[in-house]
């Protein structure tokens, strides 16, 4: 398991905090220094901290659990999307369905009505309704598809969070925390670190910082999943 070197770190910008003004200061610990007003994140501390990070994902998938990726801004949905896929673990990129955590059934029955719509298709049912009738499903089926299709295995509540931006995620890091669920963050320096279990202190807005450092946790949990 290999962690992103300091001059990786550096090279994809994971350094570059936010303006001063905007920090919190419970991230003080993991700021370096202040420069044209903006701060340095110590990217030693956020080396550490992947290798930390990295080592309890590998151990959830290694176990068999599932790790929930949330990212809902720009920057982040494909870079999320696609690394979530490729060791099948559920993922939200559009937009949050409040409750998703702390209201589970109801996502399930959710969940239970799309795969229901598509047992209709594939058996025949869908042909015998009328045009109207077909319209209405195929809307609700693409509407169901928008929201849970990434979680469409998740047939139980998730071992873990990693939420990119816990600002922008707020509501899901607060469901996590109502319910114990352990939150691994991308923390930047206007953030509060004290709600997330496993704090990784980066920028969270850059493309490039969070394909480093979701990409080496994915790895990670990668070698988990074949020492399974």
């Amino acid at each position: 398991m290999s962690t992103p070197t300091f001059e990786q770190l550096l090279e994809a910008g994971c350094h570059f905090g936010h303006l001063k003004r905007k920090w919190n200061p419970a991230m003080a610990p993991y700021i370096f220094m202040e420069r044209n007003g903006i701060h340095i994140i110590d990217l030693y501390k956020t080396a550490a901290k992947i290798e930390e990070a990295a080592a309890a994902l590998k151990s959830i998938a290694k176990a068999g659990k599932k790790v929930l990726f949330v990212a809902t801004k720009k920057q982040a949905k494909q870079v999320i999307a696609d690394l979530a896929t490729s060791i099948n673990m559920p993922y939200v990129i559009e937009r949050w369905p409040g409750g998703m955590l702390t209201n589970f059934p109801t996502i399930r029955k959710a969940l239970k009505k799309k795969t229901a719509i598509d047992k209709m298709t594939k058996d025949g049912t869908f042909d015998n309704l009328s045009k109207r009738e077909r319209l209405q499903i195929t809307r609700q089926r693409a509407k169901l598809e928008k929201t849970l299709g990434s979680i469409a295995d998740l047939n139980r509540l998730p071992s873990a969070l990693f939420v990119v931006d816990v600002m922008k995620e707020h509501i899901a890091v607060a469901e996590a925390n109502r319910l114990g669920i352990p939150v691994f963050a991308m923390v930047d320096t206007n953030s509060n670190p004290n709600d997330v279990d496993f704090v990784i202190p980066a920028n969270d807005d850059a493309s490039k910082s969070i394909e480093l450092i979701v990409g080496t946790l994915v790895a990670a949990m990668n070698e988990g999943l074949e020492e399974r």
